[in-house]
């Protein structure tokens, strides 16, 4: 079976990791894969090395600065011209089911419907404002998929209101974990940190919901109590969002606390920099629908401090793998991780705790058995 699979972004990021996936199983199954995404990126060779044919179209990604009504109007020439050379590719390369990755890209949707063509909408958002948007998505899901996954109970609570319960098929995200299964020490090694200090990390697409600005204001408090910390932020910018790079330094520089913060940048080495941390920060301000990087570092048996909301409540059992925090209060987030800095042992247990809790939930093997009998 040829499948069409559409997706928003060529960086090696969540959403993008689960298109890898997927597009792996499918191809080992003997279909052809045909991805469409709108630029070039590191994601590209990892595709076609997975069997995938690859090519470029302006998909007119719905990203967040354009969630206006100006946005959209800006958005609209793109989206037409996107949804007459999708027609053209189901047609010509004789697709017979259309898989789009994320509400960011609506040309895959309305071309499938066009052509007759089934369609599975991936959704892997919560999208709460501006509610005029939640709207008009969660009708475009309804009326224009055949079946509309969600990856968490979170993303299903956000758009059941919209799609009819049929459609919606709930499928925890699943990847491969040998390679965050291994100890190993060569981040500490790289950065010079010794085995006494505590280093506590997050890892996440530079944007203001992201986090990366809360990190730093719960960092600076803790300096001020412990003494043994280290502090190292992964990841690159959103596209349009590389002036917050500049924010955040002013913010190390008001804080004082260059000294004891890393950024490594992007980065695709995860395990390797996961092996060093001894705490996982998700300091999401929006829900995280169900953020992959927490799986990535229950499997590397590290606790997750997660703000209390989207997929980390379901993800995060507060207490035995990790902890909630609370959104936007620096104090008393501080105070939660500070009880994780001082019990290692504690640590140690909720690492445990949580590799035991994604290995047997959030398998590899039930994402793809559940995926095929949608996508087949």
């Amino acid at each position: 079976m040829n499948i069409l699979l559409l997706h928003g972004s060529s960086d090696l990021y969540g959403a993008s990791k689960i298109l890898l996936i997927t597009v792996r199983m499918l191809h080992k199954r003997e279909h052809r894969p045909i991805v469409v995404l709108s630029e070039n990126g590191p994601l590209v060779t990892q595709l076609e090395e997975a069997g995938a044919e690859v090519y470029f179209v302006r998909l007119g990604i719905l990203r967040r600065k354009y969630k206006s009504i100006k946005g959209i109007t800006n958005r609209f020439f793109v989206l037409c011209r996107a949804f007459l050379t999708l027609k053209r590719i189901i047609k010509e390369k004789n697709i017979s089911l259309v898989y789009s990755n994320t509400t960011a890209v609506l040309a895959g949707a309305f071309a499938a419907k066009s052509t007759g063509v089934k369609h599975v909408w991936h959704v892997h958002e919560i999208i709460e404002n501006p509610k005029w948007l939640y709207t008009i998505l969660g009708k475009l899901l309804n009326h224009y998929s055949d079946t509309v996954i969600v990856v968490s109970v979170a993303v299903h609570k956000s758009w059941s209101r919209f799609v009819s319960a049929q459609k919606l098929s709930l499928i925890y995200n699943g990847i491969p974990y040998n390679a965050y299964l291994q100890p190993g020490h060569s981040l500490r090694n790289e950065l010079g940190i010794d085995n006494q200090t505590v280093v506590i990390g997050m890892i996440g697409r530079v944007h203001y919901w992201k986090g990366q600005a809360y990190f730093l204001q719960i960092a600076s408090l803790l300096s001020k109590q412990f003494t043994n910390l280290r502090f190292v932020m992964t990841g690159d910018a959103f596209p349009g969002y590389e002036y917050l790079y500049d924010e955040l330094k002013t913010l190390i520089a008001k804080e004082n606390t260059g000294d004891i913060v890393t950024d490594l940048g992007y980065r695709t080495d995860i395990p390797k920099i996961l092996q060093g941390f001894d705490i996982l920060v998700l300091p999401s301000i929006l829900p995280d629908p169900f953020p992959t990087v927490i799986l990535e570092a229950m499997a590397s048996a590290k606790p997750v401090a997660a703000t209390a909301h989207g997929g980390a409540l379901e993800m995060v059992d507060d207490g035995i793998t990790g902890v909630h925090i609370p959104v936007n209060q620096p104090e008393a987030a501080a105070e939660i991780i500070g009880r994780l800095i001082k019990d290692p042992s504690l640590r140690m247990k909720m690492g445990e705790a949580g590799r035991k809790k994604v290995l047997t939930n959030y398998s590899l093997e039930a994402f793809e058995h559940k995926m095929i009998k949608v996508l087949e």
